[in-house]
Parts: C-alpha cells; sequence; structure tokens
C-alpha cells in the first residue's frame, strides 16, 4: 500500500533518484538559486532544508552526515561556512520556490528556488 508515501518518483529508479536529488540539492548550494521545474523544486525543498537545519549544528557528526548525503566534500564546506550561519537565528524556511511562465520547449511548469 501506499498510504503516506507521496514522494515524486520522476520516472527513476530509487538509486537514480537519490542521485538526481543529490545533484540538484549540489547545484543550489553552489549557485545560491537554480531554474528547474514545479515538481523538481518542491522535491528539492525538504531536502535542502534538512541539510540546512543539520549545517547549522556544525558538530562532526553533521560534517559527516552533510558529506554522505551531499558526496562533495565542497558542497559540505560551503553549506556549514557560508550558508547555514546565515540562519542561526531562523527557525526554519530557508528557501523560496517562485513561480516562472511555462517552458516553451514542452510548456512543464518551471520555478525558481532560491535561499532566503
Amino acid at each position: 500500500m501506499r498510504h503516506s508515501n507521496h514522494n515524486r518518483k520522476f520516472g527513476r529508479e530509487t538509486n537514480q533518484r537519490r542521485a538526481f536529488l543529490r545533484g540538484l540539492a549540489v547545484n543550489l548550494i553552489a549557485h545560491g538559486k537554480i531554474k528547474t521545474t514545479t515538481a523538481r523544486a518542491k522535491e528539492l525543498r525538504p531536502l535542502i532544508e534538512k541539510l540546512v537545519t543539520r549545517a547549522r549544528g556544525g558538530q562532526l557528526a553533521d560534517r559527516r552526515l552533510l558529506l554522505s548525503r551531499l558526496g562533495r566534500p565542497e558542497a559540505m564546506r560551503k553549506l556549514m561556512t557560508e550558508i547555514a550561519p546565515r540562519y542561526l537565528k531562523r527557525a526554519g524556511g530557508y528557501t523560496r520556490i517562485t513561480k516562472l511562465p511555462p517552458r516553451l520547449a514542452d510548456g512543464s511548469p518551471q520555478a525558481l528556488i532560491e535561499f532566503v
């Protein structure tokens, strides 16, 4: 049964989907904002918010967990040293999704996800 299982599949198997979302998260951390489809942005938001919350802790265990989730040391470093300190006094809601006009090629709804 699919009770309480509301994740988007994106037409990919589990490992591919995990790697796909990991790549989106790394790009968002590297660039500060990315333009993608609305569904992808909505699926990325909970993942990135949990990572930022974990990065606010700053412990060794947090570093190791972030490295395992992101897979890139430079992304982990940027998240812990530049992004997370901005949100120490904030109780959540680190990202913003702004809807954009649909893509001309296939009409898919577009969105801009960025750090607040």
